[in-house]
């Protein structure tokens, strides 16, 4: 059985990979693929969590994908259906999508606001993320490129 003490070590077995950040979710432009839904993605190593919004009546539409999806609705309701199940699912409520399972989920008359997390991280935000990220470096003088290449841990040709 596991200890607090093994729980909570500071014994590390290995060496940090990146530093650790505090992210703003509201300071991220929301990403829209459809009208009324927004999604917020946070990129971890390995692991990217997406606050996602939905205004009332509007579905994200049925779809399955290789990530392991974890839902955990934070405000509000929304109808999901996974795998041919269908529930409302209010605050606290957790769905668990593995890989490749169909799925979907629609509001009614309210909105929800709920947090999906990805594992691996969801590859079309991920290539939304990048192509915003270019799209953003192209417009930077050459400077202020070099520098946030650079923060980065780019080369300015990667960056540009």
């Amino acid at each position: 059985m596991t200890s607090e003490q093994d729980h909570f070590s500071t014994e590390g077995a290995g060496t940090p990979r990146a530093p650790g950040r505090f992210v703003d979710v509201s300071q991220i432009t929301p990403i829209e693929f459809v009208p009324g839904l927004e999604f917020r993605p946070v990129l971890g190593e390995q692991t990217m969590v997406n606050f996602v919004h939905f205004a009332p009546y509007t579905e994200a539409p049925r779809h399955a994908h290789q990530e392991e999806q974890i839902v955990i609705v934070l405000e509000g309701e929304f109808d999901f259906e996974v795998d041919g199940d269908l529930r409302t699912m209010r605050r606290g409520d957790v769905i668990v999508v593995p890989s490749w399972v169909p799925h979907r989920a629609n509001t009614n008359d309210s909105e929800c606001l709920e947090v999906d997390v990805f594992n691996p991280p969801r590859m079309t935000l991920l290539e939304h993320a990048r192509s915003e990220r270019e799209r953003a470096m192209a417009v930077l003088p050459e400077t202020e490129r070099r520098a946030a290449a650079a923060a980065a841990g780019e080369t300015t040709e990667a960056a540009g």
